[in-house]
């Protein structure tokens, strides 16, 4: 009988051992495609950055970003009353790199424009002989921000920190989309880890939230990081935007919180640029309040 068993064994690991066979992925080399980051605020000029994909196995340091960025490309915006050809412009950034955008021309001051709440706007760009386009609207400010406080961090954290609260009412009817950042002393605006949200629980209430302090996506999260010191001045930039815009960030900020993890579910982000490009082109109704933390 024990023989039987160790045979039946040794049937049993050969027979799996045939099934098993060695898969081998070739990734093909892919031509890079045009990645627009695109944006039109209320009260502030278009801000167009335009730069290629990289591919999967990339080396990337600074210089790569840098020489990545797409240079002499021509960029309309419209108003839908006046259509505006923006001008590149470069910003040094050490090393002898340079960091490029596309913006308002001063010299064409008869077609330029500021983004204006409820304004609807389009987007045309022309690179490398392909064309691409986008549209989007700057909404209106249905979440109402009513005031900025804070708190002591929960119990575990260190005295110094602190959470930064928030009370806001959101208008009555369904899709209302928001995405936040946030400014603390000299930084600059950074967005959340999870930056934008809908109104499907919170439609037509008022309700208080803590805001996590946004963050640098280009490196780890370190512990405790949604929260602020005291003494700072930190400033709340809350912004309505349209659904493709929402849904650009909700799939992108998806994809950053599953990189690595083998569990994941691939995910598709999803872009409202036509012509083949990566990106988006998004309006913001934004809003701001700041506090300053006693020490």
């Amino acid at each position: 009988m024990k023989m039987r068993v160790i045979l039946f064994q040794c049937l049993m690991i050969i027979a799996f051992s045939s099934c098993e066979k060695a898969v081998e992925f070739e990734l093909e080399d892919v031509t890079p495609k045009l990645v627009v980051e695109a944006t039109i605020e209320n009260d502030q000029p278009p801000i167009i950055y335009l730069s290629k994909s990289l591919g999967y196995f990339s080396n990337i340091d600074q210089g790569t970003l840098a020489n990545n960025f797409v240079r002499n490309a021509e960029v309309y915006v419209s108003n839908g009353t006046l259509t505006h050809k923006l001008k590149e412009y470069s910003v040094p950034v050490g090393g002898g790199y340079f960091f490029y955008y596309y913006s308002i021309d001063p010299a064409s001051p008869g077609t330029s424009f500021l983004g204006e709440i409820n304004g609807q706007y389009s987007l045309r760009i022309i690179s490398e002989g392909k064309e691409y386009s986008a549209v989007t609207r700057i909404p209106d400010t249905t979440r109402r921000i009513d005031s900025v406080f804070w708190k002591p961090a929960p119990a575990g954290n260190p005295a110094e920190k602190v959470a930064i609260m928030v009370r806001a009412y959101d208008r009555p009817g369904f899709g209302d989309y928001v995405r936040y950042f946030t400014k603390r002393n000299s930084e600059i605006f950074y967005p959340g880890l999870n930056s934008v949200y809908d109104d499907q629980i919170i439609d037509g209430t008022s309700y208080e939230v803590q805001v996590e302090r946004g963050i640098v996506r280009n490196g780890s999260v370190p512990e405790g990081y949604s929260f602020f010191d005291k003494g700072d001045t930190v400033t709340l930039k809350l912004s309505n935007i349209d659904k493709a815009t929402y849904d650009f960030w909700r799939t992108m900020e998806f994809t950053y919180a599953s990189v690595g993890n083998p569990f994941s579910s691939p995910t598709k982000v999803i872009s409202n640029i036509k012509g083949g490009g990566l990106g988006y082109f998004g309006g913001y109704a934004s809003q701001y309040r700041t506090i300053i933390i006693p020490q």
